[in-house]
């Protein structure tokens, strides 16, 4: 790089790859979907599609939650979070609920739950916090934590 900086998002972070131009979710689709593409260009789709929102956005991420790669799992659930959009919350529980998913993408699913702050999730975090994984349990006890705080603060209005 040239000494610039990467841009922060209106997310508040600064993304491993920048969003893609393309604003036709079918094709970003297509994009983080194709297990042929490369990492970065599916990154580059996922943080356009969060940048777009929106429940077809919503769906266009979980349907990569079929790839082979932890780590693009890993980033959508992330992504998922940080759009807090309740249509992405029986797909999160999805994530969390699947025993042969891999340890970081259930974790990351937890926690995109509680910062979704959506109180149907409530049951399968309560189901999980004493996973066999430490890493999920110990997620599902903050984003419990997270719920039970959000709906603190919104009885206090």
């Amino acid at each position: 790089m040239d000494g610039e900086r990467p841009e922060v998002s209106e997310f508040g972070s600064v993304d491993p790859a920048p969003a893609s131009d393309g604003n036709i979710v079918s094709n970003l689709r297509n994009t983080i979907c194709d297990e042929d593409e490369k990492m970065f260009q599916r990154m580059r789709a996922l943080f356009a599609l969060r940048n777009i929102g929106g429940e077809e956005s919503v769906d266009a991420l979980a349907a990569a939650f079929g790839s082979a790669s932890a780590l693009l799992k890993h980033e959508i659930a992330y992504v998922l979070g940080q759009m807090q959009d309740d249509h992405a919350v029986p797909h999160l529980i999805e994530r969390l609920e699947d025993l042969d998913e891999d340890v970081m993408v259930r974790h990351e699913a937890a926690e995109a739950l509680g910062a979704i702050g959506n109180r149907s999730a409530m049951t399968t975090l309560e189901k999980f916090v004493n996973d066999e994984e430490i890493v999920v349990a110990e997620s599902c006890e903050v984003a419990i934590d997270l719920l039970n705080w959000v709906s603190s603060k919104r009885l206090d209005y």
